[in-house]
């Protein structure tokens, strides 16, 4: 992207502040106009003849073209479409990580495609795989609705579910469980200082027990050791 000298035609075709277009003119010209607004002369469209340049704001320009990628990437994101794959017989548990996964889709402006296949001789109790089907649906419904009725196509029932809109989505529960009461660097510290503490702290040991001449003597001579120093009194 070239702005002001950086542009290189010797004419441009000027679009205006405003958005409407101003005409082909010479590059001095559109740059002089340019200064008159008091902004840039950006060109947009290089490859035109002649090229298309803008006079506009060079950091306004980039933020337009930042919304609109921004913007653009939402759209092909909710194109995006996630499969969950459910039986007749799953268990409970299982039926919640499936749930919870679908959440997480919807959550992120994805479209969720269920399918519950059927195995063998549990094409004969389909009435089982609609009962599952219907829970799935009701306990979704605060983040997607349901495209269409669920269907049985061959050995399975398709269903696809979009997710509502922000402002009608209900929030992710898994995102309101992550925020848990973080406690205070003051609390921290504290903590760490009583702990350290008590690391430091060590328990007293009890005093060694004083022993008189005689007993240790006695002791000295049970044990075969002779102390010179028993006998003497000190004065």
């Amino acid at each position: 992207m070239r702005v002001n000298g950086k542009i290189r035609a010797r004419e441009v075709r000027v679009i205006g502040p405003d958005g409407k277009q101003l005409g082909v003119f010479l590059l001095n010209d559109a740059l002089n106009l340019a200064r008159q607004h008091g902004v840039d002369l950006v060109e947009i469209s290089a490859n035109a003849v002649p090229p298309v340049c803008r006079i506009i704001e060079i950091g306004k320009f980039r933020y337009e073209l930042a919304k609109k990628e921004k913007e653009s990437r939402k759209h092909q994101h909710a194109s995006t479409v996630k499969e969950v794959q459910l039986s007749p017989r799953i268990d409970p548990h299982d039926l919640g990580i499936k749930l919870q996964h679908a959440i997480n889709f919807l959550c992120e402006d994805m479209k969720v495609k269920v399918a519950l296949k059927f195995r063998g001789r549990e094409m004969a109790h389909t009435e089982v795989g609609f009962e599952v089907i219907n829970k799935f649906i009701a306990d979704i419904a605060p983040f997607g609705h349901p495209d269409f009725q669920p269907k049985l196509i061959g050995r399975a029932i398709n269903l696809m579910i979009s997710p509502l809109p922000r402002n009608k989505r209900a929030k992710n529960p898994r995102h309101e469980e992550g925020e848990l009461h973080m406690p205070d660097e003051d609390d921290d510290n504290e903590s760490g200082n009583e702990t350290t503490k008590n690391h430091q702290k060590k328990p007293a040991l009890p005093p060694a027990p004083v022993k008189d001449k005689a007993t240790a003597s006695n002791q000295s001579a049970e044990n075969g050791l002779q102390n010179p120093f028993a006998n003497l009194e000190i004065k």
